[in-house]
């Protein structure tokens, strides 16, 4: 299950998405979570799910990777919409007792399951795509206008990459954690819910001594490196926007476009 959890792995890269620039990718991220929300019929969604594909395809990640991502959130996809389809007004499909299913309801699960499976899909293609060097400065770039507000720019978008470069290497070491506890005879697959959560704890202690040494390993790292913030910071690697952010603006807009004349039309 740990080795399933793919959020924040960078998958070195020579496609078309993985040229373009950090900054294109980020902001097209969010054009993408609010095209999901303004679809709202089923033309409008597929025309966002084929799009998605498409960009996924285009990243030439292996579509496994894709997979284990939504594998994790597989649950909560399925409690959620299993939630809407008892939820809502509307003529009756089937009924028993208190319990009734609605076309309202069978809609709203149809149309959650598939916002939901959409976003993690095109949120992984960022993580996949984009190096968290090139992530950090792009969010620094991003967030820059902050600065004026006396907000820390530099050092907020280095702890969120930070935090997302650390999740793969804590899911590493709780791997290898809970596969020393196994190895001297630790049973954590079998029992009910508390026996499992109990079976946890010779897991959960060692991994935060783990994650505070290696918190401190990085501090004093950083300490000898002489870092002290953005200030003066210069970069080795300059983020350029060139002619592919262009065509993937002008497809985007295109699918916003697209969406729009569906809600309208149909």
């Amino acid at each position: 299950m740990v080795r399933d959890i793919t959020l924040g792995q960078f998958m070195p890269g020579r496609s078309m998405i993985h040229r373009l620039d950090a900054r294109s990718k980020i902001l097209l991220l969010i054009a993408y979570i609010a095209f999901i929300f303004v679809a709202r019929n089923y033309m409008a969604l597929l025309l966002i799910t084929l799009s998605s594909m498409l960009v996924v395809l285009l990243t030439k990640v292996k579509f496994t990777l894709y997979l284990k991502s939504m594998k994790v959130i597989l649950f909560v996809v399925i409690l959620t919409g299993l939630l809407n389809i008892f939820y809502g007004t509307g003529n009756v499909l089937w009924e028993w007792w208190v319990i009734k299913i609605t076309d309202t309801g069978l809609h709203n699960a149809i149309f959650v399951t598939i916002r939901i499976a959409t976003l993690v899909l095109i949120s992984s293609v960022l993580t996949f795509t984009t190096s968290p060097s090139d992530l950090t400065d792009a969010l620094e770039k991003l967030m820059k206008p902050l600065a004026f507000f006396h907000v820390k720019v530099h050092e907020i978008a280095m702890m969120m990459t930070i935090a997302l470069r650390f999740i793969p290497v804590l899911l590493e070491e709780t791997d290898k954690i809970m596969n020393a506890q196994k190895a001297r005879g630790a049973d954590m697959e079998s029992g009910g819910m508390m026996k499992r959560v109990k079976a946890l704890i010779p897991v959960l202690i060692p991994l935060f001594v783990s994650s505070f040494r290696r918190a401190n390993d990085l501090a004093m790292a950083m300490e000898c490196r002489c870092y002290n913030g953005g200030k003066g910071r210069t970069r080795m690697k300059q983020l350029h926007f060139s002619l592919t952010d262009l065509w993937a603006g002008l497809f985007s807009l295109a699918v916003f476009t697209g969406v729009v004349l569906c809600n309208f039309y149909f």
